[in-house]
């Protein structure tokens, strides 16, 4: 498997390409909080994808990601697009660079899952401080959306065994609510998605993408909720 923390501070530009490669998910968002007017923060930004969708919508946006690399990407598709409501700033999940009480919407995209995997050492208690993170910069109104992966090259859900107990503990310690959805990748061509594929998932997926000459790779995410701060219930 890639090194996804090298992939992050030295090829995002092919992360981005990839990852352009999904349609947008403002659509499942809205359907949980609608965006307009909001304050909003993107956890773990990345390059941009849930940034750019929110930002004509929300009346401010903080992304924060590890990667400044990640970053400089998000901030220059923004500029680009012309949004003036944005920062970006290099974060870690357990210690944001926001004020309490400052956001009504929170979203993050494939990223706690890094320090709450149970293959990760302190893993709850990573997940003990994002959350309590989360908690504090959230208005007591505000709601918290998390995406990520249950499983990539596959039509049915089948999340990786080491992500399972943050799953679990995001239900039941931290009151989310769970739905499961597709969102496969649309590539070009079959070599296109084979290239992106192995620069990202690896060998594996990428056998299995030349084999079966996929243009469309199949994926599902999970996308957990939450209304109002764990304290208020």
């Amino acid at each position: 498997m890639p090194n996804h923390t090298v992939i992050y501070n030295t090829q995002a530009d092919t992360y981005d390409q990839l990852i352009s490669k999904q349609r947008s998910l403002l659509r499942l968002i809205e359907a949980v909080r609608p965006a307009a007017g909001l304050d909003a923060l993107d956890l773990g930004a990345g390059t941009g994808r849930f940034s750019m969708a929110l930002a004509p919508a929300v009346r401010s946006l903080v992304a924060l990601d590890a990667s400044e690399a990640m970053l400089r990407i998000t901030a220059a598709k923004l500029a680009e697009a012309g949004h003036a409501n944005w920062r970006t700033e290099t974060a870690d999940h357990r210690s944001l660079p926001v004020a309490d009480s400052a956001v009504d919407l929170v979203v993050s995209g494939w990223s706690i899952c890094y320090i709450a995997s149970s293959n990760v050492a302190d893993w709850q208690r990573n997940l003990q401080q994002t959350m309590a993170e989360i908690d504090r910069v959230l208005k007591p109104d505000g709601t918290v959306i998390v995406f990520e992966t249950m499983g990539t090259g596959v039509e049915q859900p089948q999340p990786p065994d080491f992500l399972n107990a943050y799953y679990r503990q995001l239900e039941e310690t931290y009151g989310f609510t769970r739905a499961v959805h597709r969102t496969d990748y649309r590539f070009d061509s079959p070599e296109e998605a084979e290239r992106l594929t192995r620069f990202f998932f690896g060998d594996t997926l990428a056998e299995a993408v030349r084999h079966h000459r996929w243009s469309i790779v199949p994926e599902c995410a999970g996308m957990w909720w939450r209304h109002g701060q764990l304290s208020n219930g």
